[in-house]
């Protein structure tokens, strides 16, 4: 039986144009490379000329890939930089790189999975698309009632990550990329929901994100969004997301309640109070503070007038929390050459022999010896928590 058989001309071609896009060739280069014509490349992509194996081959070889990732039946071929590059119109190479580890770390999670039978058991909430009207009022109505859809009440969120993964099912990455863009999202029907969060940020800037871009899930849930710093809110998609945020982290009642307890007897927002209150919901100061202003608890401007006479400094943070400060401990996973779960996935699947050393590189874009000290340092792990529980 020829190994290219169980894929139909339409799925291979569109796995050799994802492969090709990928490592960024154009058609007609990839043509010229290979001794073609740019009507074969296209003919082959669009399923209307099937690929012989030694062109298979080629086309492997060019794309610095394997035709065994090209043609096992268990692949899992996701094609999302087109979706972003059509929502975001101008070339963005910034973007184009979050996107393109976005889909390699998506991709891999998922292949893995397959390799495993691991089946991710999702619970996502009710999509809400954005109705006539106040998108503010709607998103303080919608965060709330998704407060109450995951028993949440009104007590902080206090790891968002693992609320979005364990309770929800998201796919949730913390990888370092251009600080100028914060976090990405995507639909995708085969992944579900992913969000890529920028470890290079505080840990309170990424639940911000995380939480806009949850905000997008509930709204507009297969439109990829890019978060940027830079990005005005001059759409309803991105006034809701915003709202969404500020609501979910924040909730109106909590903070009302908070505010009243830490400010008791003060006539005025002093900078101590705006830490406790940031710490006490896990946000950042800026992110209290216009929550107050947004809420009537302070004045218009409150922040800005923070920022000109000296902003409220880490220096400031410590002064009044000293040690309460929560250690970020999310950064040294974002500090592996890839995820902690994905680095698990590969760790079994190569305990099982279900791929090689070699494939299992190629996937996670790793040398063999970056692969091999990932592979050892869990193994070495595992082995210290197993001895912490043998019986004296």
């Amino acid at each position: 039986m020829n190994v290219l058989d169980h894929l139909s001309n339409s799925e291979l071609g569109q796995r050799l144009r994802i492969a090709r896009e990928n490592a960024k060739y154009r058609q007609e280069d990839a043509a010229e490379k290979l001794g073609m014509s740019r009507t074969t490349v296209v003919a082959i992509e669009k399923g209307d000329r099937r690929a012989r194996i030694e062109e298979v081959r080629a086309f492997a070889q060019l794309y610095s890939t394997s035709i065994n990732s090209l043609l096992r039946e268990e692949a899992v071929h996701v094609d999302l930089a087109p979706r972003f590059r059509k929502h975001f119109g101008k070339k963005d190479d910034a973007v184009e790189d979050a996107v393109k580890l976005f889909a390699e770390l998506a991709q891999a999670e998922v292949e893995l999975e397959s390799l495993l039978g691991v089946t991710r058991i999702n619970n996502y909430p009710p999509e809400r698309p954005l109705m006539p009207g106040d998108v503010r009022a709607q998103a303080e109505h919608d965060a709330t009632e998704l407060r109450q859809w995951l028993g949440l009440g009104l007590s902080p969120v206090t790891d968002i990550v693992t609320l979005l993964e364990l309770e929800m099912g998201v796919r949730v990455y913390i990888r370092r990329f251009d600080g100028a863009i914060s976090g990405l999202f995507a639909y995708d029907d085969k992944l579900g929901a992913c969000i890529l969060l920028n470890a290079n940020h505080p840990r309170e800037r990424r639940t911000q994100t995380a939480a806009h871009e949850l905000g997008h899930f509930i709204s507009t849930r297969r439109q990829p969004e890019v978060l940027s710093g830079e990005r005005i809110e001059n759409s309803r998609e991105e006034r809701y997301a915003a709202a969404f945020a500020a609501a979910f982290l924040t909730p109106a009642r909590a903070v009302m309640q908070k505010f009243k307890e830490v400010t008791a007897g003060s006539e005025k927002l002093t900078r101590r109070h705006a830490i406790i209150l940031a710490h006490a919901f896990g946000v950042s100061r800026e992110a209290i503070v216009r929550r107050l202003e947004d809420l009537g608890l302070a004045k218009k401007g409150t922040w800005d007038w923070f920022v000109h006479y000296g902003s409220i400094t880490d220096d400031h943070v410590w002064q009044v929390l000293g040690d309460l400060r929560t250690p970020d401990e999310q950064k040294a996973d974002a500090d592996r050459p890839t995820s902690l779960r994905l680095a698990l996935l590969a760790d079994e699947v190569s305990r099982r022999g279900l791929m090689s050393e070699g494939q299992l590189a190629r996937m996670l874009h790793l040398d063999r010896v970056e692969l091999r000290a990932m592979l050892d340092g869990l193994q070495v792990e595992g082995s210290e928590a197993d001895e912490a529980f043998l019986p004296g």
